[in-house]
């Protein structure tokens, strides 16, 4: 008995490092390709759900898939109805797991082919580096899952006869509660419903359990797996919280509608869908008991995410608002968080310039923008400190850099609108103001969303700084032969050099602005798409 509790563990434990190693090898290989699918295809609550439930079926990880979606939410890339049509998703494309399980790892018996292809694995890993080592790791991890469920299933011969169903709760309406909070407690330990759902095919198996008994631990363990992003959501921005709070509201429902239908449901599926096979019928429950639940509740996502908004209120919408530290955990999401951050603040820097050039502005008012932007551009600092990428993706890396340059150049720009008598000196002389109305409808176009060509700004950047360069010579020659206040002229040739640095550092922030987004590749439909939410 004490070999067989032993092996029991051991099994879950290589299934759950298995999960854990193929899952974040999978993100590695296909995170981008996700997100660039995610931000492109969503466009309802209904295609949300259809991009949830295939990302997170291709990366085996509704956690990554909700957390991108959270990283869209704070860019403004999507709606927040929009991310709750993904988190119906999600819950569908974790089940694609017990698929896995049932028909390879209990079916097929693959397990003895998983010992040479963990091999191979282990040695693509260690010889390698970069996407073939994820493909290593990626293999393992799939290895490791397969020799988990033979551990388990080693482990649960040895009881046979020994565990029976009349060892677990009964099959009446309080049996099936008890049941169901077994499985919750079940997930919350393992933190994986996938082990707790491999573990329930494994007694079925044993004939430990009846198929309705496992298909109410089942519901169970879809409820328990919510706990894991209520934990993380609980430190994390409103957006996570929303999420994470919507995820467990949407779990209840979704449980509470198949715990209510299991006596119909339950039958139904082993009969007529599983032909009475209780292992396939437990996974085809999960899965179908998730695609009702999502289909009953997207005509209602508009509503159910005014319920969530209105359960967690909207804070003061600050410029930092999508440096979501619970986003850190994936580097492309978080990138796509702090890329929305500088945005953000670049377009109130413009703005601010814009305003304070324009006829009749009140240069003053660059303190208190530039009172606002400097915090805001402090966390953006630290954020882009904390995001790790490796090496080898090279667009993401190129990407990184680009958002540093681009906080550099907005950290400079931050220092020259605290200096606003300089632009006052400006606007006082009407052959300076020209070329200062010039920069402001520039960067109005940008703050805007109305770009031009960067070949256009640089050529109007050239014509400024001729232009002051003349106009300097001009005042420096002409100034004491008119009898001009000295302080006067120093003080214009102050605003000059004011404005062609301004306008060098804002150019500077669209030309780093748009590398990041050409090394990010995105393509014209997938902005346009994204602009649309």
């Amino acid at each position: 008995m004490f070999t067989s509790v032993v092996t029991l563990l051991g099994g879950i434990g290589l299934f759950l490092y298995g999960m854990q190693t193929m899952t974040g090898a999978l993100k590695g290989l296909g995170g981008r390709r996700a997100r660039d699918f995610l931000a492109a295809f969503t466009r309802s609550p209904t295609t949300g759900v259809i991009t949830g439930a295939a990302t997170t079926a291709v990366i085996q990880s509704s956690s990554a898939t909700t957390l991108m979606a959270i990283g869209f939410v704070g860019a403004g890339l999507l709606s927040f109805p929009h991310a709750v049509g993904i988190i119906f998703g999600a819950n569908i494309g974790t089940t694609f797991t017990g698929w896995l399980v049932i028909l390879l790892g209990i079916k097929l018996e693959i397990g003895i082919l998983a010992m040479p292809l963990l091999f191979v694995a282990a040695l693509v890993m260690i010889l390698t580096d970069g996407r073939w080592a994820r493909i290593g790791a990626a293999a393992a991890g799939f290895s490791l899952l397969f020799l988990g469920i033979d551990l388990m299933q080693e482990a649960m011969a040895g009881w046979q006869g020994a565990l029976t169903p009349q060892d677990f709760p009964s099959d009446t309406l309080s049996g099936r509660l008890r049941l169901l909070l077994l499985g919750v407690a079940v997930t919350i330990v393992t933190q994986s419903s996938s082990a707790g759902v491999a573990m329930a095919l494994v007694l079925i198996g044993a004939e430990a359990i009846t198929f309705t008994q496992a298909a109410a631990m089942v519901i169970g363990m879809d409820i328990g797996t919510t706990f894991k992003a209520l934990l993380a959501s609980f430190f994390g921005s409103r957006a996570m919280r929303q999420t994470g709070l919507a995820h467990v509201v949407y779990n209840l429902i979704t449980g509470s509608l198949a715990f209510v239908s299991l006596g119909v449901l339950g039958p139904f599926v082993l009969t007529h869908v599983a032909g009475g096979d209780a292992q396939i019928g437990l996974v085809a429950f999960h899965s179908i008991f998730n695609i009702i639940g999502a289909a009953v509740m997207v005509p209602f996502a508009g509503r159910f995410a005014a319920l969530i908004e209105w359960l967690l209120p909207r804070e003061e919408d600050s410029l930092s608002a999508p440096l979501d530290p619970g986003l850190l955990g994936d580097d492309e999401t978080a990138l796509a968080a702090a890329r929305a951050a500088a945005d953000r603040m670049a377009h109130a820097q413009f703005t601010a310039i814009a305003d304070a050039l324009r006829p009749g502005g009140v240069p003053q008012r660059l303190s208190a923008a530039q009172e606002r932007v400097a915090p805001a551009l402090t966390q953006l600092e630290d954020y882009l400190a904390r995001i790790s990428v490796p090496p080898d993706r090279t667009e993401a890396v190129a990407r990184h850099a680009a958002l540093l340059h681009q906080a550099d150049h907005m950290r400079r720009l931050n220092h020259r609108m605290t200096q606003h008598v300089r632009v006052g000196a400006l606007l006082e002389d009407s052959a300076l103001a020209r070329p200062a109305r010039a920069l402001a409808a520039l960067l109005r176009r940008e703050a805007q969303g109305r770009s031009r060509p960067a070949a256009r700004n640089r050529r109007l950047l050239a014509l400024l700084e001729r232009r002051m360069e003349r106009l300097r010579d001009e005042r420096l020659r002409d100034g004491p032969a008119q009898m001009e206040d000295i302080d006067q002229i120093f003080a214009r040739t102050d605003g000059m050099r004011w404005l062609i640095r301004t306008a060098q550092h804002a150019l500077r922030i669209l030309h780093y602005s748009g590398a990041g987004r050409q090394a990010e590749g995105e393509t014209e439909a997938t902005e346009s798409a994204a602009a649309r939410h």
